[in-house]
């Protein structure tokens, strides 16, 4: 009987991995298909775009949710995760783990949304707060696409600042974060799974528990980091699709290319309610910089659109309580304002 369960087990993982892997490379063109093809819906209409975003980023951030849980729970259990945390803690790197998972930020494709899952994994695995936030922080800020779309539109001065400046903000902007001690802001379920994630490890290597065997549990966990994340996740994709395809430039410029100080601060205000990702908002601010919006506050636009997005935040609220969510959003405020007013005096 036990045999079998493995036999089953096996088989449908054999089946199940290869079919999700195939799902996530072809979901685009398929979400296409249903939206404009199936549905009818115009891939010019706010509502086609809308419906399509939300289909699409729906499906996307529950895949990498489950394969990227699933993969955290196997590091968990096999590599010396305590260890690690241990290092991170106790060792003098001189700020560089900061950099170090910045800089993984910023060469990982996701936006804001889908960086969230691999932060999850990492804060189960107990990876120091502070770390994590320079990852959170740089992922959806620079990404190769932007980089190049960037270097053709803006030229490589520009390109080489924008992109130094993301990796540095992850950097910094950990570094402060993880110095606030603020793990105590983190919610129940996320300390739950974190100690649940412990105790199982440690179990396992006590009963030199074999890898089949533990495949059921870490399978059955990373399921269940989906679907009670999934109400989240569909809130917060609810809110970017229904911004998603609608970005009034006429109405920003307006008030984004007057020769005001507060022109910034109001540019990152703005930004708040969008959601796309960087390479998606690098042509508007093309737009932006033609109309004569100056070059440092569209960068800041651009960073607060990706970085400090509505339904980021509200996929954040299962991982975070209000007040570290504030205090996040707050430290990114701070530094990308910063930016903004050093970019318009060097470009």
């Amino acid at each position: 009987m036990k045999n079998n369960k493995k036999i089953k087990l096996i088989t449908s993982i054999l089946f199940v991995l290869p079919a999700l892997i195939l799902l996530y490379y072809y979901l685009k063109p398929l979400v296409d298909y249903v939206t404009y093809t199936f549905l009818s819906l115009s891939e010019e209409s706010h509502i086609g775009a809308s419906v399509n975003f939300f289909i699409y980023d729906t499906i996307k951030i529950l895949i990498l949710l489950f394969l990227i849980s699933s993969l955290m729970g196997l590091v968990n259990a096999y590599f010396p995760i305590d260890r690690l945390r241990v290092y991170l803690t106790t060792k003098k790197m001189y700020g560089l783990q900061y950099f170090f998972a910045s800089f993984f930020g910023a060469i990982t494709p996701f936006c804001s949304c889908s960086s969230i899952p691999l932060f999850i994994g990492l804060v189960k695995g107990g990876i120091p707060l502070g770390v994590t936030f320079a990852f959170l922080i740089t992922s959806p800020l620079v990404n190769e696409v932007a980089i190049a779309m960037f270097l053709g539109l803006f030229g490589i001065k520009a390109t080489l600042i924008y992109a130094i400046s993301g990796v540095l903000v992850g950097t910094i902007g950990g570094f402060v974060l993880g110095k606030l001690k603020l793990d105590r802001y983190l919610t129940d379920w996320v300390k739950e799974i974190q100690a649940d994630s412990e105790q199982e490890t440690e179990q396992w290597e006590k009963d030199n528990t074999p890898f089949i065997d533990r495949l059921p549990t870490i399978i059955n966990e990373g399921w269940s980091i989906v679907r009670k994340v999934l109400l989240y996740v569909i809130i917060g994709i609810s809110i970017g699709a229904a911004m998603h395809g609608y970005v009034p430039e006429d109405f920003f410029t307006e008030y984004l290319s007057a020769d005001k100080w507060y022109a910034i601060p109001l540019a990152v205000l703005l930004a708040v309610p969008m959601y796309a990702n960087a390479a998606g908002i690098v042509p508007v601010i093309q737009v932006f910089v033609a109309k004569g919006v100056p070059l440092g506050t569209a960068i800041a636009f651009m960073m607060s659109v990706v970085g400090l997005s509505l339904p980021e935040a509200t996929l954040l609220k299962k991982v975070m309580k209000w007040k570290l969510i504030g205090v996040f959003f707050g430290t990114i405020t701070i530094f990308i304002i910063f930016l903004g007013y050093l970019f318009n005096l060097i470009l």
